[in-house]
């Protein structure tokens, strides 16, 4: 078995016709699906999708581009009526590289959500980009917070920040085709041990199937990449990375 992490194959914006398809590939690749929401209704549609398809798991929350009209309250309703089968608050964070919403809303929306996790103890999914000067003092404000930096693609120093914080490094397709030279170092030196592997599918596509559509299957590419970045096996990476998710998540 291996655990993407981070897809949204649940998503009708993104998956249409070919959902299906894409999910009986990724089970027949071995991959057990997490399946993260963006904002209230795909949230709903994960919970809804995973409850109707073997080996997947609903992560609920507002992506920083929707905080400016979603309602963390209705995060918390969902969590409320489907506590057993929520594995996660997700994504959740800043994104400053976009201005879809307004920084202090976003601002306000990662409280709210980051109170709706410490609240119900669940681990959360953190989209950030360009925003850790703000991120990182909102999430001292909370004690017990584990989580993971979704498709991490920033530097050294903030890296060396959610290490020291216990906070696990999501890598996805990005470390397989990056030209950015301390990106190949990042993704060649981060531990094992800190890393959950993921897609961001229909997203980010890893080599070399660029310019398709990513599937949670590709996760198994990811895991390749890694190995030969690491210089050990595909299975030494499968087996510690699900073994990172499984415990990070509380499934199995």
């Amino acid at each position: 078995m291996i655990i993407d992490t981070h897809c949204h194959i649940h998503d009708s914006e993104f998956y249409l016709e070919n959902r299906e398809e894409a999910y009986r590939e990724s089970r027949e690749a071995g991959v057990t699906m997490v399946c993260v929401g963006t904002n209230v209704q795909s949230s709903r549609e994960a919970v809804e999708f995973c409850r109707t398809h073997e080996a997947c798991h609903p992560v609920v929350g507002i992506h920083p581009h929707d905080t400016k009209d979603n309602d963390p309250a209705e995060i918390r309703a969902i969590v409320e009526a489907n506590r057993e089968q929520i594995v996660g608050i997700g994504e959740i964070g800043l994104d400053y590289f976009y201005s879809h919403s307004d920084r202090e809303v976003q601002m306000r929306s990662l409280r709210e959500q980051l109170q709706i996790a410490q609240d119900f103890n669940l681990p959360v999914s953190f989209h950030v980009r360009e925003a850790f000067d703000d991120f990182w003092p909102i999430f001292d404000e909370f004690t017990g917070i584990t989580g993971v930096l979704h498709s991490f693609t920033d530097n050294q120093a903030n890296l060396d920040e959610a290490i020291k914080r216990g906070l696990l490094i999501g890598v996805n397709g990005i470390s397989t085709f990056t030209k950015e030279p301390l990106q190949k170092q990042l993704f060649t030196d981060v531990a094992l041990k800190n890393i959950l592997l993921e897609t961001d599918a229909p997203f980010l596509t890893p080599a070399p199937f660029r310019g398709k559509m990513n599937l949670p299957a590709y996760v198994t590419l990811v895991a390749a990449h890694q190995a030969e970045l690491k210089a050990v096996s595909p299975d030494d990476v499968i087996r510690a990375t699900t073994t990172n998710a499984q415990k990070f998540f509380g499934i199995q």
